[in-house]
């Protein structure tokens, strides 16, 4: 009996000596990435063991600008590994085939897609046009108040050097919280936009973005019209500041910064003149259907199941853009979603990414101030004020803001405001974010190196300096 006795202690504890090993195994970070729309999108999982030995982790998208993103549950029977990850409604199960490989699929929106992972963290990815410090010229940290919200803004000032009546300009960023240099997926095109005009001797102000860094403020419950508050207030700071041209301060916006940018130079016509960088011209409602079009077509998506999909997304969006009671457009754009979905097959829902979970996702999207804001809004009718010097840009692969669309809409309203001092440009190859690209996708951002296109700095900065000589 006591050897049969000792030979099963002995196995028990050869068991938990493996036991552990395995999760010594697979503790640390383990990287992989998976193909959309042509491009690859890195997902790292980050395990570690706690004091009791059970297993947690976090996720990070560095392609996306995310990390630390919770991981719900984590599992380890035997060589297989389980992870629950509530926070993107997915999931990854993989079995372990190596020292430092697994071999797994990642589960989300009814999709299922081969991940295998590496052990280790993902290659940091390369960003060469970022600025080294020192720089040649001032930078210096601002506080700005808006009285009007009673919030503080903060941001950054750069100066030229030698130069105290130097012509200024002020960036506004696109939608999404944002800080000062617009940092999405590893770039920071503020940063490096800023940096360039600085060197060509513009004062450049940019801002944290209300609730975001150092700003204060509530992010989720603010609008276009809450952010163009703050950019008043930016610019009546730069009015009043000494150390630059106060009749020469010109405003730049990107994406949903250029709506704000038009806000602001309609009501103050001493402008001295406004950037629109892939800036929508026709109401959100209509944008949206158009960037839902551009993206999904990019993706493959069949002719016939991409007009069911656009049908039900316009109805959606009219409803949110005009139901005035929040609560019984949520019913009626609820309704919709159903209505559609019972006339598709299931696979047809899977390709168009109709779950119950995106249902969720779209209701609570199209229920907040900003969206119900966005969507009614119609930027022609500001743009028809503006009368001072104007350059629209627009990238030919920004699905996102099509420049089909949207240039011709621009210089339509433009006209309409008698303005003669407007410039637009269709620039080839550029994306949302003006990188030269391939696919134009926002899965590809983080994929390029470039942050900014040389070509497109370059007209942005002899343009200023022809209208502000």
């Amino acid at each position: 009996m006591k050897r049969y006795l000792l030979s099963f202690t002995l196995l028990l504890a050869i068991s938990c000596s493996l036991f552990a090993q395995q999760k010594s195994d697979v503790t640390g970070s383990w990287n992989g990435a998976l193909n959309v729309g042509g491009a690859k999108l890195r997902l790292v999982f980050n395990i570690s063991a706690t004091p009791d030995g059970s297993l947690t982790a976090t996720m990070d998208s560095p392609d996306q600008g995310a990390k630390g993103i919770p991981v719900t549950s984590v599992k380890l029977v035997q060589d297989s590994l389980y992870l629950n990850i509530q926070a993107i409604q997915g999931s990854y199960a993989g079995k372990l085939t190596g020292p430092e490989s697994i071999d797994g699929y990642l589960k989300q929106a009814g999709q299922r897609m081969h991940i295998p992972l590496t052990k280790g963290e993902a290659e940091t990815a390369k960003r060469p046009q970022l600025p080294l410090k020192p720089y040649p010229y001032q930078e210096t940290e601002v506080t700005i108040a808006n009285k009007a919200a009673g919030i503080q803004l903060v941001g950054t000032l750069t100066l030229p050097k030698d130069n105290p009546k130097a012509p200024a300009v002020i960036l506004f960023t696109g939608s999404g919280p944002q800080d000062r240099d617009q940092t999405i997926m590893g770039h920071k095109p503020f940063l490096v936009l800023a940096d360039y005009l600085t060197r060509q001797g513009f004062a450049v102000l940019r801002l944290d973005d209300r609730g975001v860094g150092k700003s204060g403020g509530n992010f989720t419950t603010a609008t276009t019209e809450d952010f163009t508050s703050d950019a008043e207030a930016a610019y009546t700071y730069l009015k009043n500041f000494n150390g630059v041209n106060n009749k020469k301060i010109g405003l730049i916006g990107h994406s949903e910064g250029a709506l704000v940018a038009a806000k602001v130079a309609a009501k103050h016509p001493d402008v001295a003149f406004v950037m629109l960088m892939a800036g929508n011209a026709v109401p959100g409602t209509e944008l949206l259907v158009a960037q839902n079009e551009a993206l999904l077509k990019a993706a493959g998506v069949p002719q016939e199941q991409l007009q069911k999909y656009l049908q039900l997304r316009k109805a959606q969006f009219e409803i949110a853009a005009t139901e005035a009671d929040v609560f019984k457009a949520s019913e009626k754009i609820r309704q919709l979603e159903q209505e559609t979905k019972a006339k598709l097959s299931e696979q047809e829902q899977k390709q168009l990414g109709l779950t119950p979970q995106s249902e969720q996702t779209l209701i609570a999207q199209l229920s907040s101030p900003w969206m119900r804001y966005y969507l009614a809004y119609n930027p022609a009718l500001t743009l028809q004020k503006l009368k001072m010097p104007v350059l629209v840009l627009n990238g030919t692969k920004d699905l996102q803001v099509p420049h089909q669309q949207n240039l011709p809409a621009t210089e339509k309203a433009l006209k309409a405001a008698g303005n003669k001092k407007y410039t637009i440009k269709e620039l080839p190859n550029l994306n949302h974010l003006f990188q030269t690209a391939t696919t134009g996708g926002p899965a590809e951002y983080g994929q390029l190196e470039e942050t900014f296109a040389p070509a497109a700095l370059e007209i942005i900065g002899s343009w200023m300096k022809g209208v502000v000589k």
